[in-house]
């Protein structure tokens, strides 16, 4: 049985395009969650002032891929120490962020974060929000898989 889980880790272009490339992600789409509208567009996202992340919601299989190992990975996707920003894309919609399905996903995270911090490896504080999945609005076709139809292979670190 698949398991779901959202992360938010800036562009989201790259975000899915990174875990589309793990064994286990079954399923990836690119949307906007973490807000207060309904139904936002892409537009209304990029101004600022719904609240919303970009995201990647997933589904994945727990025989094939922990969600531990996705935590590892998004983790490693993006810089956990910048707020509300990812290389040049700068705003609250580009923040990092898990938003959390399960306690157990919630406890995980959280563990993850601050073994992290404790490492010393982000090299600063961690800022990730981590927090209850609220409803994800699908963004737009022309985002979906945006590099597997347009080409490019990440807009992050």
């Amino acid at each position: 049985m698949l398991e779901k889980a959202t992360f938010a880790a800036g562009c989201f272009w790259g975000v899915q395009d990174a875990f589309d490339k793990l064994p286990g992600v079954e399923y990836t789409e690119v949307g906007y969650t973490g807000g207060a509208s309904k139904d936002p567009t892409y537009d209304q996202v990029s101004m600022g002032n719904t609240g919303h992340a970009e995201a990647v919601q997933l589904e994945y299989d727990p025989d094939k891929i922990s969600y531990e190992e996705l935590l590892d990975a998004f983790w490693k996707m993006h810089d956990p120490t910048q707020l509300n920003r990812q290389g040049p894309d700068i705003g609250s919609n580009y923040r990092s962020a898990i938003f959390y399905h399960t306690d157990e996903q919630r406890d995980l995270a959280e563990q993850s974060r601050d073994a992290l911090e404790k490492s010393g490896k982000s090299g600063r504080h961690v800022v990730t929000e981590i927090k209850p999945a609220e409803e994800f609005w699908r963004a737009e076709e022309y985002h979906q898989k945006y590099f597997e139809k347009h080409g490019g292979d990440s807009c992050h670190i």
